[in-house]
């Protein structure tokens, strides 16, 4: 059977002969993997005489996307073009006090956003998949809301059903009529096979890249590490779509075709001010894909996101970092075009309140999903 042939749940079980299931530096500290992006970073502010130049490379987007942003600000910039590949949503924000009803104006908000049940909660700024969880009822959305910090904006989206999902990284100076894909990553969720037979952990640990990722895994599932699968039942381990959560990336730059960069630059022209953007979005099929047809976009990341295909088992870390300094190094270049324009990057006290608060957020949001 050949891998194009498999589901898109499975194709990335299977390693080639003799390659290991994560790539050496996959797992290390982010601390140790980042000193070499930072003194790029570095290197490019002196050279620029600004180390938040790249706030500039999207200027809609709060702190040009570094971090702090707000998800629904940054779908709200959608035009007309672009918003019927958006996956449905609606913003929210929680209650001040904390017996205070959120559930009420929450299910208004999805009757006139036209949502239903099953709906995926997000906070409205986070990263990482950290807080996102998926609410099938009532009493689930309840309960997120109850977790959830007071006074704090959230994002309720439309569960896209579709079963693959990816990584789009799009870069468009503001001097050029079109832009091009840069990066596409393929995500794989953890996922195991039933037999009927072995538990969910037994399985885990028969699959080399699963077992590989088990520290990552086992915590978060609980008592269904000890369930026992019907034959042929495919049990998905993690909703998040991020290889640190246990997810398999591949590179998957091979399936761009001139139809899938025609479509996501489309999308991206009437994305005001947005040059410089991973594109999140779950797709049909990767036939589909490859002809820009039949995906929705779950979110648009911006100047602080990176190109995820180098998380790929089979990257080398020399390919890893040229990719990384590429993809910053044109973040600053569009920055200073901007600024020629006379607009001013957000000031370094601002982004590191900013940094500080996000964080600060992200420790006190639900457990993700």
């Amino acid at each position: 059977m050949s891998e194009a042939s498999l589901p898109l749940t499975r194709r990335a079980r299977f390693p080639a002969s003799g390659q290991s299931p994560v790539s050496f530096f996959e797992f290390w500290p982010s601390w140790l993997f980042y000193i070499p992006v930072a003194l790029f970073w570095l290197v490019k502010s002196v050279r620029h005489g600004s180390i938040t130049l790249p706030s500039l490379a999207n200027p809609r987007i709060a702190a040009g996307g570094i971090c702090g942003e707000s998800k629904n600000d940054i779908l709200g910039l959608a035009g007309p073009q672009a918003r019927p590949w958006v996956a449905d949503y609606v913003a929210l924000t929680t209650s001040g006090h904390q017996d205070g009803d959120d559930l009420t104006p929450a299910l208004a908000a999805m009757r006139q956003g036209g949502l239903s049940f099953p709906v995926v909660a997000k906070p409205d700024m986070s990263c990482n998949g950290v807080g996102v969880r998926v609410a099938h009822n009532e009493a689930e959305l309840a309960a997120y809301l109850k977790a959830f910090p007071r006074a704090t904006a959230l994002q309720l989206q439309t569960l896209v059903t579709y079963e693959g999902e990816a990584g789009i990284f799009y870069i468009r100076h503001p001097h050029e009529a079109k832009g091009r894909i840069t990066s596409v990553t393929l995500k794989y969720p953890p996922t195991v096979i039933g037999d009927g037979r072995r538990t969910v952990r037994a399985l885990i640990a028969a699959d080399e890249r699963l077992n590989a990722v088990a520290n990552l895994l086992l915590p978060k599932l609980g008592a269904t590490a000890n369930a026992v699968p019907a034959r042929g039942e495919r049990v998905t381990l993690v909703f998040v779509g991020n290889h640190c959560r246990g997810s398999t990336f591949k590179d998957g730059r091979d399936i761009v075709t001139p139809a899938l960069t025609a479509r996501i630059d489309e999308i991206m022209r009437d994305m005001p001010g947005v040059y410089f953007s991973r594109v999140d979005l779950r797709y049909e099929s990767l036939e589909a894909l490859r002809e820009g047809r039949n995906f929705k976009i779950i979110e648009f990341n911006g100047a602080g996101s990176e190109a995820t295909h180098i998380w790929d088992p089979r990257m080398t870390l020399r390919h890893a970092y040229a990719t990384q300094f590429f993809h910053y190094g044109e973040a600053f270049r569009i920055g200073a075009t901007i600024r020629a324009t006379g607009l001013k990057p957000v000031g370094t006290f601002r982004l590191l309140k900013l940094w500080q608060h996000q964080k600060r957020l992200m420790a006190s949001y639900p457990p993700n999903d």
